[in-house]
């Protein structure tokens, strides 16, 4: 199988007690694990816990894990508060669902720009305050932050997208390198 490489390598320390990986953006419906030095467990999502039960990867033997597809979806709005609300274009629907982790990424104005953030709420009612597109709230207080904006004070590009994090369970000390893969069928 052949693998295009996407987004950075990175590692965990393993060892007998569950690490985690920083936040990954979440490009790629496939992430490669290859465990060194010690096999390792390994728990996908939102805050994992890796434990004997989740998948196992032996030591130097790669894996690619399937870990669904990536969601992201343009943002046209944001409301600030003690969580954020996000408009998506009219027309357009929510990848998110409830409990799904994300992030905010606001090209030319970070202010707005949040990561691992909690989705608490979906709404694709019609016609809620004037608003016709669906709209998420998200885990996210902004109330000290910027104010409430349009697409017109957004930036030149605003998205939501998915985030994950990996966490590993070594059977003694060893690393975990995590890289998202995309695959192009065999080679040969």
């Amino acid at each position: 199988m052949a693998l295009n490489p996407v987004g950075i390598c990175t590692s965990i320390t393993t060892s007998t007690s569950a690490s985690a990986s920083t936040v990954f953006t979440h490009q790629s419906a496939y992430l490669r694990v290859v465990a060194v030095g010690a096999d390792a467990h390994v728990a996908i999502g939102t805050n994992p816990t890796a434990t004997p039960a989740n998948f196992y990867v032996a030591q130097g033997e790669p894996e690619v894990i399937a870990i669904h597809r990536p969601s992201s979806q343009q943002v046209v709005g944001v409301t600030t508060g003690s969580t954020t609300t996000i408009d998506f274009p009219e027309g357009t629907g929510s990848p998110f669902a409830v409990g799904d982790a994300v992030s905010l990424s606001v090209t030319g104005n970070s202010n707005w720009n949040f990561t691992n953030k909690i989705v608490l709420s979906v709404n694709t009612t019609s016609g809620v305050n004037g608003y016709f597109g669906t709209r998420i709230v998200v885990d996210n207080d902004s109330s000290s932050g910027a104010p409430n904006v349009t697409r017109d004070g957004l930036g030149t590009y605003a998205e939501l997208r998915g985030v994950f994090k990996v966490s590993a369970l070594g059977t003694g000390s060893g690393k975990l390198y995590l890289q998202q893969v995309q695959t192009g069928g065999s080679v040969g």
